[in-house]
């Protein structure tokens, strides 16, 4: 069992990095996988957001590439967000000068990423539609990938990316490591691991049908009329930042500017931005320049800020495993984060699709019903029944498991 990254056998170089970037104890999915990665072996992991899946694949690959000069690594994400943090992460980790990088992402300009690419870089991490428009344009060779990582396959499916992959795999030598990470594992993720992997060493830390322990859920009855003044509501009873996830594009907007004359400082990130300006608005929130980010599901993933205490569902989302990555943008690193999900009765339908996923046949009949709440807790699952006027009770019903 590793105690430290100094067990896995890792160049004295990159063990320095790490060490300057305080990386000390492995998280348990680094753990697990690591010296698997490090004997060749190809990979289907899982593990809940926030576990540290980029350095679980990033490190081994890199000591990888150090020990072969001849071979490149390709990393694919479904969002630009994701790539550019997996990208930044990942060159904190380089020790060495001849491994260079490229992020091929659309909304950046194309000159920019061409002189990355005119330095031959050995490591590429990228969106499907942007390195597929460079494999068209020639301006990006694959033959000498030896190491291929599909990050959070499961979003990269659901964004009908699988026609695009394929297209990009076929650019690949047949001979190469190939490293799946999904944070649920629907049927098509199997499937898709079957095609691209060989023998592949299934890896899993947690449920990946459950949010992280340290998430609190509380689930708020209220009506369509009623719903903008219950958010008010949680945003002054609650500190710290706040994410709101909202349906369509244009809601983020308008929410944002209705909370902005409200007095609650707020920006709105959607996918019609132009890269730089989403850039800015994510900074802003980063730095702290404001308390609330309104978001469309174009955050769910990909969006590491470890400040993030609080994930506000104004709108569900349409897919239930869509519930697992939003508040998965708190509780980050081991942090305490808190999910607070506001249901009309036009909801009840998304909300039992959601409360199944999480718990299995047995959540089939909640959601319905003006105030009821679940809190599912060792052993048994209780069912509370509490109004929701006003008081310390208001958004304190649906609550996961808290780490001890």
């Amino acid at each position: 069992m590793a105690q430290d990254f100094n067990d896995f056998g890792l160049p004295a170089k990159l063990l320095q990095a790490l060490a300057r970037m305080q990386f000390t104890t492995p998280t348990p999915i680094q753990e697990k996988t690591i010296p698997l990665i490090l004997a060749g072996q190809d990979i289907l992991g899982s593990a809940q957001t926030g576990t540290g899946k980029t350095g679980a694949f990033g490190i081994p690959m890199i000591a990888k590439l150090m020990e072969n000069r001849d071979a490149d690594a390709l990393i694919m994400t479904p969002t630009r967000e994701l790539a550019g943090q997996v990208m930044a992460a990942i060159q904190q980790m380089i020790p060495v000068a001849d491994i260079k990088t490229a992020l091929l992402i659309g909304g950046e300009p194309m000159p920019r990423q061409f002189r990355q690419l005119n330095q031959n870089p050995r490591l590429i991490v990228g969106t499907p539609g942007r390195i597929n428009d460079h494999l068209e344009r020639g301006t990006l060779k694959l033959n000498k990938v030896r190491f291929l990582v599909l990050d959070e396959t499961d979003r990269m499916l659901d964004m009908g990316f699988g026609i695009q992959i394929e297209k990009i795999v076929r650019f690949m030598p047949a001979e190469r490591q190939t490293l799946l990470f999904s944070a649920t594992l629907p049927a098509n993720i199997i499937k898709l691991s079957a095609k691209y992997t060989k023998n592949a060493v299934r890896v899993a830390v947690g449920s990946t049908t459950a949010p992280i322990a340290k998430i609190q859920q509380d689930l708020i009855h209220t009506s369509d009329s009623e719903k903008y003044g219950k958010l008010l509501e949680q945003l002054e009873q609650r500190k710290g930042s706040v994410l709101i996830f909202v349906k369509t594009k244009y809601g983020t907007e308008k929410l944002s500017a209705k909370l902005n004359k409200s007095s609650h400082h707020s920006d709105a990130i959607h996918g019609d931005l132009q890269q730089r300006r989403r850039d800015r608005v994510i900074q802003g929130f980063r730095d702290k320049q404001y308390r609330i980010l309104v978001a469309t599901d174009v955050a769910a993933r990909g969006l590491d800020i470890p400040h993030i205490e609080h994930v506000i569902n104004y709108d569900l989302p349409q897919c239930p495993e869509d519930y697992i990555h939003r508040i998965g943008r708190t509780a980050r690193a081991g942090a305490e984060g808190a999910a607070v999900n506001l249901l009309t009765p036009a909801d009840s339908s998304k909300w039992r699709a959601i409360h199944h996923l999480l718990h299995g046949k047995e959540g089939d009949n909640q959601g319905s019903g003006q105030n009821k709440r679940t809190a599912p807790n060792k052993g048994k699952r209780k069912t509370f029944w509490k109004n929701n006027k006003g008081g310390k009770g208001q958004g304190q019903g649906y609550k996961g498991k808290r780490a001890a």
